[in-house]
C-alpha cells in the first residue's frame, strides 16, 4: 500500500529549529517536495528534490531550510533553521512523477500533514 507519513512537526519559538521527516512506503521515492499551506492561504512548494539531489527553494526560505533524501531509508527531510513566525503552517510531503516523453502523470501522492507552529 502506497503511504507518505510526516513527523516532526511542532511549537517552536522564534529563531529555533526543527526537523521534519517523510518515510514512503509501497514504493520507491524519485522526485520528492515539501509543500506548506498556512491558514487562508494557497499550498505552496517550499522545497523540492530530484533523484539525483538536486534541489531547489522558495525565495522565502533560501538560507533557512535544507531538503535532503536518505533512499536506503526511502525518505526525505526538511531541516527547518532560524524559523519565522511567517512559516506557520501545516507541512505536507509529497511524491510526484511525470514521464515527460508521453507527457503521462504516474502518480502524485501526499502525506497527511504535519502542524508547524512558530511563536514570535
Amino acid at each position: 500500500q502506497v503511504q507518505l507519513v510526516e513527523s516532526g512537526g511542532g511549537l517552536v519559538q522564534a529563531g529555533g529549529s526543527l526537523r521534519l521527516s517523510c518515510a514512503a512506503s509501497g514504493f520507491r521515492i524519485n522526485a520528492m517536495n515539501w509543500y506548506r499551506q498556512a491558514p487562508g492561504k494557497q499550498r505552496e512548494l517550499v522545497a523540492a528534490i530530484t533523484s539525483g539531489g538536486r534541489t531547489n527553494y522558495a525565495d522565502s526560505v533560501k538560507g533557512r531550510f535544507t531538503v535532503s533524501r536518505d533512499n536506503a531509508k526511502n525518505a526525505v527531510y526538511l531541516q527547518m533553521n532560524n524559523l519565522k513566525p511567517e512559516d506557520t503552517a501545516v507541512y505536507y510531503c509529497n511524491a510526484k512523477t511525470i514521464n515527460l516523453r508521453v507527457g503521462v502523470l504516474e502518480y502524485d501522492y501526499w502525506g497527511q500533514g504535519t502542524q508547524v507552529t512558530v511563536s514570535s
